[in-house]
């Protein structure tokens, strides 16, 4: 059995070495001398993460856990799993005193190297470079097979780690395929600052809407329709809605769409008010009535059992027309001319959408990834960034956590670059919940400002990016604002530090 030590040295050498090669060295090596039921703990681990997800473990808990280090490294990583499966299902009356004394029990058989990789691990301060490409690279190293198959695969799996069991015990990567039931992460898109430098990325583009809801992926099979957000959920007793419109159609199908709620003039509400739709365990008729939901489907991924995901978009567009009624389509428009595309932009502002999304016309589906093929055009710039930390109010905010700080995504060692700081655009109600939900990510504080885990996603509007001094990233943004927070959205979801600095350096243009 593989011991914890281990995994943390590797985890320790990894953080160390700055050179990618290094980096997946270390972690094939690894991998390899692993047991087959140890993989889907282990990348976990190495990625930062946990295959229980989060454990609402703040650091003050953790610290008082902490007792003097063991002096053999016995544990191993089933054991510590062992562990984290019972503190994920201890809740109820006394579960503090009995999370406390499971927590006391793990680090009393820890050494200290182990202690300080285990609260790092449970507090989501675990950075040490292995970012899924770096992770994925590493099963290839320790497989050799080629990380593009082992990429496609985990994006049809939803994961790394049973590729990478199947990969390296066997089974075969041809079972990770899409197939209808089992969601697959969505294709997701980078920025593009107009229609001028879409069309100049992209050539002749697939213009959409592009709509302010909440992403969907319905599977149909025969008469049984399931409905997954964009993190996987399945959602389909809050939205019969998106049922019923597809009850009627004569195909097996796997469609990409958007929920949204519409005002009785067609014009949409607000992103949190179509929110409200998801937050219920159930369909509520009396908010169905008062909050209708209406869906557009923008793709197709499969049709009648046949995978179309490999397919230009401006195929699987036609695909898509063929098989559904008009009235659930999003609007589209196919164009290499700027002024017409422009016009079209504009009839999407003026309904009260975000903007445009601009497609190539030959680019395929890439599940989970943020492809090239498609950028996202909006004329209030927006990011969608993680708040590694905030202050405390002053005045009429004292009492509430108050002052964001915002971080963009560094996918190349998987944390966060800070970009600036903001309180603008946050409401009473808006204070109170993140107070409440900010303080339940507490990593540590001082007398001003609270460290959190990189966990909740918000979309911030600014003016410009400016160049400074005072952040690593040498940018920040310029009149942030807060838009609004994004459920729906995790933080490796986010926009890169990349995506920044390339709406940076077109502002220098």
């Amino acid at each position: 059995m593989t011991r914890l030590a281990d995994v943390a040295r590797a985890s320790a050498r990894v953080a160390e070495n700055p050179a990618r090669l290094a980096k997946i060295r270390e972690l094939a090596d690894l991998l390899k001398r692993l047991e087959a039921e140890e993989i889907e703990i282990v990348i976990p681990f190495l990625s930062g993460d946990m295959r229980q997800g989060k454990l609402s473990i703040g650091y003050g808990v953790l610290q008082a856990a902490r007792t003097a280090g063991s002096e053999s490294a016995t544990l191993t990583v089933r054991d510590v799993d062992s562990v984290f499966d019972q503190l994920r299902a201890t809740k109820g009356k006394g579960s503090a005193e009995r999370r406390q004394a499971l927590l006391r029990s793990l680090f009393g058989r820890a050494t200290d190297e182990e202690q300080d990789f285990l609260a790092r691990l449970i507090v989501g301060e675990l950075r040490q470079g292995a970012v899924e490409g770096v992770m994925l690279e590493a099963v290839a190293a320790a497989t050799g097979l080629p990380a593009a198959e082992l990429r496609r695969a985990a994006t049809f799996a939803g994961g790394i780690p049973q590729v990478a069991r199947a990969a390296l015990y066997g089974g075969g990567l041809e079972q990770f395929s899409i197939r209808l039931m089992q969601p697959v992460l969505p294709m997701l898109a980078q920025p593009a600052e107009d229609v001028a430098s879409a069309l100049a990325a992209l050539g002749s583009a697939l213009f959409e809407w592009k709509l302010d809801g909440a992403r969907i992926q319905v599977h149909k099979a025969g008469n049984e329709v399931r409905v997954f957000t964009r993190n996987l959920n399945d959602v389909t007793a809050r939205v019969p809605e998106v049922v019923s419109v597809l009850q009627g159609v004569d195909a097996d199908l796997i469609l990409d769409g958007e929920a949204i709620a519409l005002r009785a003039d067609g014009r949409p509400h607000p992103f949190q008010v179509t929110m409200r739709r998801f937050g219920r365990k159930t369909d509520d008729e009396q908010q169905r009535r008062a909050l209708p939901l209406s869906v557009f489907f923008f793709d197709c991924l499969l049709r009648n059992g046949e995978a179309i995901v490999d397919r230009g978009a401006r195929e699987r567009h036609d695909i898509l027309r063929q098989i559904l009624p008009a009235s659930v389509v999003t609007p589209s428009l196919i164009t290499g001319d700027a002024a017409k595309a422009d016009a079209f932009y504009e009839d999407a502002l003026e309904r009260g959408h975000e903007g445009l999304m601009a497609k190539a016309l030959d680019a395929p589906y890439e599940a989970g990834r943020r492809g090239a093929g498609w950028l996202k055009l909006k004329r209030a710039k927006t990011l969608d960034l993680v708040v590694i930390g905030v202050e405390w109010g002053s005045g009429r905010r004292k009492g509430w956590l108050s002052n964001l700080h915002l971080g963009a995504r560094d996918p190349r060692t998987g944390g966060f670059v800070m970009l600036g700081k903001t309180f603008k655009g946050l409401t009473d109600e808006t204070l109170e919940w993140q107070t409440r939900e900010l303080l339940a990510r507490e990593v540590k504080r001082d007398e001003w400002t609270v460290c959190v885990r990189p966990e909740l996603v918000v979309e911030i509007a600014f003016n410009d990016v400016q160049q400074s001094s005072q952040y690593p990233g040498g940018m920040a943004l310029r009149f942030a604002r807060v838009k609004g927070y994004r459920p729906d959205k995790r933080a490796d979801e986010a926009d890169t530090i990349d995506s920044v600095r390339q709406i940076f350096e077109a502002q220098s243009r």
